[in-house]
């Protein structure tokens, strides 16, 4: 069975592009209305151009708290209230530990970690006054699996692995459920230098039982099922969407740096 999303509100981030896009746009296609953020205005308009009133587009910056308050605000004052959440903003810079300037560690960990802190602070508010809801934060395979040049990056999406399990633990009396995915090599605009490199994808795709990079539509249906009805005894857990990657390891990323 396909969940039906057609009374749901929902809040995304990350909305315009890769896999916020993806979770946004199936939403949609089943019915949703969606807060779609970004720091994107042109990528949300893809959106409201296509589906018309039942997108409410807010530009926000996942790590400023005053951003993301005011987005969700202004969003629930649209659609009158919120009953899921997909925390999928994120960036990726990277250098060896050793040549990594503090400001490129903060970055990735503003972004990545504090980001999904400051959504979830903020949504859980919303949803425990509505009854409850469900959250689904994007971590990452790195949060198992370390890479060359990823440790700022690393390290912050396993954050992001451990905060949804701790904010499962607290938020379960409010009838809020929080579950993480882990996407391996998803076919995304922020993939698109490593997709493009003929033999780095060679060396990589001997890592994946599958053989291929996921899309980001696979991920998004993972999504929606730990939202939706389908997953209500599913809390505090991690999905893996990888191909398989997991079980092999990562490919020395040094020579394509």
């Amino acid at each position: 069975m396909t969940e039906d999303y057609r009374s749901a509100v929902a809040f995304v981030t990350g909305a315009a592009s890769g896999i916020g896009a993806a979770v946004t746009t199936m939403l949609l296609e089943r019915g949703a209305a969606v807060i779609a953020s970004d720091l994107s205005e042109k990528g949300l308009a893809f959106h409201v151009d296509r589906y018309g009133d039942r997108v409410f587009p807010v530009r926000v910056d996942v790590s400023d708290e005053g951003s993301i308050e005011a987005g969700l605000a202004a969003g629930v004052d649209r659609f009158g209230r919120l009953d899921r959440a997909f925390n999928i903003a994120g960036v990726s810079k990277g250098a060896m530990i050793v040549d990594l300037p503090v400001e490129q560690w903060d970055f990735n960990v503003n972004v990545v970690l504090r980001g999904v802190f400051l959504s979830v602070k903020h949504e859980a508010r919303i949803m425990r006054e509505n009854g409850g809801g469900a959250i689904v934060n994007m971590s990452s395979l790195n949060a198992h699996v370390p890479m060359h040049t990823g440790a700022a990056y690393a390290s912050a999406k396993a954050g992001v692995e451990m905060f949804t399990k701790n904010a499962a633990l607290e938020l379960a009396d409010d009838g809020i459920r929080l579950n993480a995915i882990l996407p391996g090599l998803i076919d995304t605009p922020l993939t698109q230098r490593r997709l493009t490199n003929g033999p780095l994808m060679e060396h990589w795709l001997t890592r994946i039982p599958l053989h291929r990079p996921g899309l980001p539509e696979e991920v998004a249906q993972a999504a929606l099922f730990l939202a939706g009805s389908e997953a209500s005894y599913i809390t505090g857990t991690s999905l893996v969407v990888d191909g398989g990657w997991e079980i092999t390891g990562y490919p020395d990323l040094r020579p394509f740096s």
